[in-house]
């Protein structure tokens, strides 16, 4: 019996997706759990699994933005006459156009609206052309159809040649010596993409909490050598811990132990979790996104290291799930690795903290009653002042500070 395949509903609050392809055709066979399309959300684009085994008899949506729980394909046997069924589907869309309000021509003058999309930033991407399909990711396809990139003319150097994002961005840019298309002085018009608006849209609710910072300066010599300590002992095969690793561990046991930061501020209600899930600010192609270390209070920095080497190298490929992005109780933005000091990192609704950790440097230091130069880390506490207080915040970045100082005491 035929089975019709729905758009699901992949994360809390998702109304709707845009499919950007289907991996499979009419009257392919389809086993259940085998890839059957790529889903473009306002966070990641993911692949969706069939739910059902047998031949994709027909593909009724096949791309563009899609409703939860519409109908997008029909799954059954070979030879299952299901043309009744296309056709009370297809009653069904023309019932539902009927009901909108009728779209301005493309092009046309609309008033006071805004001007048309340019055709450059929704045309298709040109065909593969003949032979084997061009493997690329679903951040590399998005990013080619919005650039209007063939794909089968960008080099991927991805595992096995994939296209990744970075070599959509490189052919994106106009060779070196060549005749920029854009004439100086005047203005890019950057068209935003879903993770971007995702980013502007939390980011303005996070900007209406009333917020407040900390900060503290911290002795790294012991964080330093417990690093460079565990590499040595690292085996083959196996991910080198980074000073990141080693802070995710301490500020997860530092939350476990101070649950007020450890939480959400949702509709009035503060929610206080008993694990730290601790979200890692990653700087992707598309925008900034903040996969999550899940349970990091139990794991070792060896296990958060290898989670962190999948999760930042499947940011940067546009191939994270959105399973990746959910359910953070804290984040951590680190832009040390770029030589910053000092920063005041944005809360991540509806978590109520942020820690934002500058640079390791060599500064002068009091040390038993003298001067010394040691390795020295700033860190800065945003904390959203309706589910914390001054003194809880001071008292779990106190207890940060003293881990970092001395991290067997969070190993």
């Amino acid at each position: 019996m035929a089975v019709e395949i729905k758009l699901p509903r992949l994360g809390q609050g998702m109304e709707s997706g845009t499919i950007v392809r289907w991996l499979k055709g009419e009257g392919d066979a389809v086993e259940k759990g085998e890839p059957l399309y790529e889903l473009d959300t306002d966070k990641v684009t993911q692949e969706v699994e069939a739910d059902a085994s047998g031949t994709l008899l027909a593909i009724v949506v096949a791309d563009g933005e899609v409703d939860v729980g519409t109908t997008v394909a029909v799954i059954g046997s070979p030879d299952e006459d299901v043309s009744g069924l296309l056709a009370t589907l297809s009653d069904g869309r023309r019932a539902a156009a009927a009901s909108e309000p009728e779209a301005p021509v493309a092009g046309a003058p609309s008033g006071d609206g805004p001007e048309p999309e340019p055709a450059s930033a929704t045309a298709a991407p040109a065909a593969a052309g003949a032979g084997e399909r061009v493997k690329a990711s679903p951040l590399a396809r998005r990013m080619a159809r919005e650039r209007g990139l063939d794909l089968s003319s960008v080099a991927g150097t991805g595992p096995e040649g994939r296209v990744i994002a970075v070599d959509v961005e490189s052919a994106a840019e106009p060779a070196v010596g060549a005749r920029p298309e854009a004439v100086a002085g005047e203005v890019e018009v950057v068209e935003l993409t879903s993770t971007r608006r995702t980013i502007a849209r939390r980011l303005t609710e996070a900007w209406q909490a009333p917020v407040f910072q900390l900060v503290v300066t911290a002795d790294a010599t012991g964080l330093v050598a417990t690093r460079e300590r565990m590499v040595e002992l690292v085996r083959d095969g196996d991910v080198k811990p980074t000073v990141s690793d080693l802070l995710t561990r301490i500020v997860a046991s530092a939350l476990v132990r101070h649950r007020a930061v450890n939480a959400h501020f949702v509709d009035g209600r503060i929610l206080r979790f008993p694990q730290a899930n601790v979200g890692l600010a990653v700087a992707a192609p598309s925008g900034l996104v903040v996969p999550v270390v899940r349970a990091a209070n139990q794991l070792s920095v060896q296990e958060i290291a290898a989670v962190r080497a999948d999760i930042v190298t499947r940011a940067r490929e546009g191939r994270l799930q959105l399973s990746d992005l959910e359910g953070g109780t804290f984040t951590i933005s680190n832009l040390g690795m770029y030589g910053i000091e000092q920063f005041v990192a944005v809360l991540n609704p509806p978590q109520v903290a942020i820690l934002a950790v500058g640079s390791i440097e060599d500064r002068p230091r009091a040390r038993d009653g003298g001067l010394v130069v040691a390795p020295t880390m700033t860190m800065t506490l945003t904390c959203d002042h309706r589910a914390i207080d001054g003194s809880e915040g001071a008292e779990f970045l106190e207890t940060v500070k003293n881990l970092v100082e001395t991290p067997a005491l969070a190993l």
